[in-house]
Parts: C-alpha cells; structure tokens; sequence
C-alpha cells in the first residue's frame, strides 16, 4: 500500500511539473512573468499535499476499519514512585508491540501526554490484554509488573487506556486499564 502511495504522489509531482513546465514553455512565447509561474507551481505543491493528507485518511481507514480497530494509549501520573523505561504489549499471548523510552518522551508523559502505542485489527468477541511495565521503582529498585484486563470486541473501532498512577497510601504505582 505504501509503494501504491509513493507511486501516485510521485506520478502526481511528475504530471504537475511537466504541466508547469508546458504552461511556462507557451507563456514564454507570450512573455509571462516568473511570478506567476511560481504562484501555479505553489498552488500545485498545496493542492498534493492536501491529496497526500486525503490519501493517509484513506489508506488508514482501508488498513483500519471501524469495525475491526483497536488502539492502546499509554498515560502517566507525576512518576513519584515509577520511573517507565519500556512497555510491551500482548493481545491473545501474541506481542504486538514493545517500546523503550528516552527521558524526553517519559518527561512528556509526565507533563499530561498520551501515546499511541497500538493501532490494529482484531475480530469482535472477547480478547484479552497482557501489559508488562519495566523500570525503576521506590528507592530505584528494578520493577517489573504486568496487568491483564478482557475486553469485548464489539461492532465500533474499540480504545483502551493503560494507565500508571502514583498511589501515596501504598507508596507504590498502579496499573490500569481503561476502556474510552
């Protein structure tokens, strides 16, 4: 799907270069001027990128249908007694994605971000969820923890939350999931 799209864009630069070149090339002959010739060549450059913008909208929609989509965000809490260095995720015992942080990203999450750590496919029914949290926990032990949490897959795209809160009555993060 990416050559596919790679392909049209290319075609469409070629095809809107040549037809800028052609223009020039006759309105050189009527003694046009080089500012109109760079305003058609950046209205061209605008109008592929709105159609680079309209074919990833479709693209996604093509790799990621409604009705069989599932995506998993990841948000942290201040990170008093959890330092994240990596996350793995599990859906029906198979990994679907891994990620190791830099101290850029884990500073962004603790400012109030959220990532995307999953976007996919599953059939509806009823699928279950493996998270495993690695990283530095009270007194900067190592700490590795996992939650499990069973969702039902229904006919709507489906969004899950994986959460870690700092939890001051057991001075220790939790880990959640949450349906959105």
């Amino acid at each position: 799907m990416t050559f596919v799209r790679s392909f049209f864009i290319f075609s469409l630069l070629f095809v809107a270069t040549f037809s800028v070149a052609q223009d020039a090339s006759n309105e050189n002959n009527s003694d046009a001027k080089p500012e109109s010739i760079a305003k058609q060549l950046q209205q061209l450059r605008k109008d592929v990128v709105a159609l680079n913008r309209d074919l990833f909208v479709l693209e996604e929609d093509l790799l990621f249908p409604s009705s069989t989509q599932v995506v998993v965000y990841l948000s942290m809490d201040v990170g008093t007694y959890f330092k994240l260095d990596s996350v793995e995720l599990k859906m029906g015992g198979e990994v679907v994605t891994q990620y190791l942080y830099t101290d850029r990203q884990i500073d962004a999450l603790y400012r109030g971000g959220v990532q995307r750590l999953y976007i996919g496919n599953l059939p509806q029914g009823d699928h279950q969820l493996n998270a495993f949290f690695v990283g530095k926990g009270p007194e900067d032990r190592e700490y590795k923890r996992a939650t499990t949490f069973t969702f039902s897959k229904g006919a709507d795209a489906k969004a899950l939350e994986l959460t870690i809160n700092d939890s001051t009555a057991k001075q220790q993060p939790e880990f959640a999931v949450v349906e959105l």
